[in-house]
């Protein structure tokens, strides 16, 4: 019973001899102290509740602190590890929660890291997409920031269509649209260049100028920051 309970907690509610009419004042006055005693006796760390994600439902399969290691003829690439991993179609599409990507140089050297909320890897485009609060950073301090941006395993190129922010120190470029190798040493920023770098100045075009058709190289501005 729950006065049972609340004696083994050693709270047993007392009662009262003052004299109080019959009805509901009387059930509150004498089950209230039972009800605090039960929840003084089960007051026990609960287990953290993890919200439950739509994509489990129809994952073929699902797997917690995944791990993947990308190679190309080889040649470690880059090791992806998510949170959570969501396997479809036939296990070549993961869907990943809390991305954490490691890219390598070709003797093996870790030369930058990318984090992001969500991402996508499709094993038959050896591709993969991140996506939301995208970070990359290299070993020597470059710091890009991007709603999206796309890794190809194959190129080991990192490329965008959104709007970024690189700095690195007081260094700062901005535009829409780039591509780079993952550490950011070449970037070639696709339009609306801006920003100054020691050795690097790119401005977008004056206003009311026509800017000049996609395909042409003057589109572009490539950028190759220079060592400190």
């Amino acid at each position: 019973s729950a006065r049972l309970n609340a004696r083994r907690c050693g709270l047993v509610p007392g009662i009262t001899s003052r004299k109080v009419r019959r009805g509901s004042a009387l059930i509150v006055w004498r089950v209230a102290p039972i009800v605090l005693a039960i929840a003084a006796c089960t007051t026990k760390k609960q287990p953290p509740v993890v919200a439950h994600s739509p994509l489990a439902d129809s994952a073929d399969q699902v797997m917690y602190g995944a791990r993947l290691v990308l190679t190309d003829q080889g040649l470690a690439r880059a090791r992806l590890e998510s949170d959570t991993a969501y396997f479809f179609d036939d296990n070549t599409r993961v869907e990943l929660e809390k991305v954490h990507t490691t890219f390598f140089t070709v003797t093996g050297a870790e030369n930058a890291v990318l984090t992001s909320e969500r991402g996508t890897y499709n094993s038959r485009t050896s591709a993969m997409i991140a996506r939301k609060n995208v970070v990359v950073v290299s070993v020597d301090g470059r710091r890009l920031t991007t709603p999206e941006l796309r890794y190809s395993q194959q190129a080991n190129q990192i490329s965008s269509d959104s709007a970024f922010v690189l700095t690195e120190g007081n260094r700062r470029l901005a535009g829409v649209g780039f591509t780079s190798d993952p550490d950011m040493k070449n970037i070639r920023i696709l339009k609306g260049a801006s920003g100054v770098a020691p050795g690097v100045t790119t401005e977008p075009n004056p206003a009311g100028s026509t800017p000049p058709p996609a395909s042409s190289a003057s589109s572009t501005a490539t950028s190759r920051l220079p060592k400190r």
